[in-house]
């Protein structure tokens, strides 16, 4: 009975959303889910049957009407398939604002092709597509599928509010497992879990209903700490002829290293190469630097996803004979490099731009990139094998100061990346500036950039001349400017380090009142505004990455002028950071320092008005005036 029961309302449910598929009238949508709202959500349902540790059914509806020309995107259907699932049973309709049928669309509508893209040399990956067009807004669009897997490694998961301004009438996730098959899963704190047991079967289901949208708020750390969702992933799987346990990351670790146990065999005219390179090494950490710098000058970065490709490197060999591989395949031959100079070094699975691999919750997905690491005896030195600049033991900012795993012969082993401090992360600047009176300057720019500030500047290394120009008139900030020269530097490829130096000419660097001539002295670095106080904030916010900012401008006054006036020295300190300049005169000279240091903690959105008054501090002492005055 309590099977019967169930379908049957699962059944009734279905033929519900069938028989009302033409109630989309935008009039009756909740007031509270139209307000600063682009998109809403009608109607979402997922249901994904686990069949066995090989094989799995997902069936997918969505209705969404479309507000504004701000979210079209959220229109498009797009799903992904690969050699080992299928989709199939595509239907798709679109309504007026009234509900009112527009269109019906036919398979022929729906694009097939394959998701190759730049740097993509081989892809099993395919996309199913369909855009929606209207002229007039508002409109819903309504679509469905399913699609069949052989051989699956997560399971699917559930966000309904994955985008601001997107409100959701009712979304609902179901999963069907087998009772002898076990699966974990993370959820949000605000959704409850419902589980039955049917004829050999667990069937769970989470949901949620009118749930206003979310508007961007500056600086946000995400919507995930606020918003519904799920996560999961089987314990056991079945891939691609391969058998594996993600039970813990010490499991997937060993699968991870299984398929790597036999790529690393260097043919006999690499080692030999590599034996000449390092003939006159005296240390590991020379070996290191030279064998990463022949790899970083003799190959090229392809992304390769093919079936267990995804996560098998091509073989060392291969990429010595083609000089070309992805991240698994380039850190894969320099371990084998490495390991021909007797250097141990293990294959490190991480997320780049993802968060921290989660230590009590393993599973595929958490991790989209491979690096190298290097444990010497007095030092850990980590290798982004993808990277032709990046020195030996610089990551970057995507991949630092999270837990990832390493790929070891005893299996997966969780460490955390380098953390980049706002000290690492410098820009020292020093500014000379030949004042006329006429308002006219002859300045002189020397900066260095540290690690995530070199990370965002290196590609002024690599850049066009003219484009170079382009970036410097937008950035700069400076009246009038007339650019003699600009160059970029590394001075030592084995740091990161970018040395900035620019010539240039300005005008109307005064403001005149009278006789006195009104310098503003921050002629850089300047905060240009602040954002304005938020009640009610919703979302933590956080800095991209933590920084100190060190400017040193040298003034030489005009010909006749003194310093009339200089502001007094600014200390501002809070969490957020620290900021302090001060101005003093020497001989014909007004030296400006400036040092803004600032955080990149999580903070909580009730604190996020606390730094509006900070940044709003820092605004103030940036726009500070000198006064100049005739001397006679």
């Amino acid at each position: 009975m309590r099977l019967k029961l169930y379908l049957s309302t699962l059944l009734i449910g279905w033929s519900v959303m069938a028989n009302a598929q033409s109630d989309y009238d935008v009039a009756k949508i909740p007031a509270e889910l139209l307000k600063n709202s682009t998109a809403i959500v009608r109607n979402e349902e997922k249901f994904f049957v686990i069949k066995s540790r090989s094989s799995a059914v997902e069936t997918y509806k969505l209705a969404i009407t479309i507000m504004s020309k701000n979210s079209e995107v959220q229109a498009n259907m797009l799903e992904y398939y690969d050699k080992f699932s299928s989709i199939y049973n595509l239907k798709a309709a679109m309504y007026d604002g009234k509900g009112q049928k527009i269109k019906t669309y036919k398979s022929s509508d729906f694009k097939d092709r394959s998701l190759t893209s730049a740097g993509t040399m081989f892809d099993d990956n395919r996309i199913k597509e369909l855009d929606f067009f209207n002229a007039s807004y508002p409109y819903t669009v309504e679509y469905s599928y399913e699609i069949s897997y052989n051989g699956y490694l997560t399971l699917p998961s559930w966000s309904p509010i994955d985008a601001y301004d997107k409100a959701i009438e009712k979304s609902s996730y179901t999963l069907q497992v087998p009772k002898d098959i076990t699966f974990k899963y993370l959820k949000s704190n605000s959704i409850k879990t419902d589980s039955v047991l049917v004829k050999g079967n667990v069937i769970y289901t989470w949901a949620c209903q009118n749930v206003p949208s979310i508007e961007y708020e500056a600086l946000s750390s995400g919507i995930k700490d606020i918003t519904p969702w799920v996560q999961a992933s089987p314990n056991d799987f079945e891939y691609d002829n391969s058998k594996g346990n993600v039970e813990n990351w010490k499991n997937l670790g060993t699968w991870v290293y299984q398929l790597s146990g036999d790529v690393q065999t260097l043919p006999a005219n690499t080692k030999s190469a590599i034996a000449n390179l390092v003939a006159n090494a005296k240390t590991d950490k020379e070996k290191i630097n030279i064998l990463y710098k022949y790899l970083q000058s003799n190959t090229r970065y392809v992304s390769i996803q093919l079936g267990i490709g995804g996560f098998k490197p091509i073989s060392a060999d291969k990429v010595a004979a083609v000089n070309y591989g992805d991240c698994k395949a380039l850190s894969n031959y320099m371990k084998a490099m490495l390991s021909e100079v007797n250097i141990k070094s293990e294959l490190v699975m991480l997320g780049s731009g993802l968060p921290s691999l989660n230590p009590d919750y393993s599973s595929f997905g958490q991790a989209n990139h491979m690096a190298l690491c290097v444990p010497l005896k007095n030092d850990t030195t980590w290798l982004e094998c993808t990277s032709q600049f990046m020195p030996a033991g610089f990551l970057g900012r995507s991949t630092s100061a999270k837990n990832v795993m390493l790929i070891t012969p005893e299996g997966g082993k969780l460490v955390k990346t380098p953390v980049y401090t706002p000290e690492d992360n410098f820009q020292n600047r020093v500014t000379m500036v030949n004042l006329t009176a006429d308002g006219n300057a002859d300045i002189a720019i020397k900066t260095a950039f540290g690690s995530c500030q070199y990370e965002d500047n290196i590609d002024m290394l690599i850049k066009d001349p003219t484009e170079i120009r382009k970036d410097l008139l937008r950035n700069l900030g400076i009246p009038n400017m007339e650019i003699t020269s600009a160059k970029y530097i590394q001075p030592d490829k084995d740091l990161p380090k970018i040395e900035e130096n620019i010539v240039l000419k300005a005008s109307e660097m005064f403001s005149q009142g009278g006789d006195k001539l009104f310098l503003t002295l921050n002629l850089l670095n300047r905060k240009e505004s602040v954002p304005a106080k938020v009640l009610n904030r919703k979302t933590a916010f956080s800095q991209t990455y933590g920084f100190k900012d060190s400017d040193e401008i040298i003034y030489t006054l005009p010909e006749g002028y003194k310093a009339e006036f200089i502001p007094k020295e600014t200390t501002i300190i809070s969490e957020f950071g620290k900021f302090s300049s001060k101005a003093v005169v020497k001989d014909n000279t007004i030296i400006y320092t400036r040092v803004q240091q600032l955080n990149s903690n999580k903070y909580p959105a009730e604190k996020y008005n606390d730094l509006v008054d900070f940044y709003k501090k820092i605004y103030l002492a940036d726009k500070q005036k000198a006064v100049l005055a005739k001397t006679n």
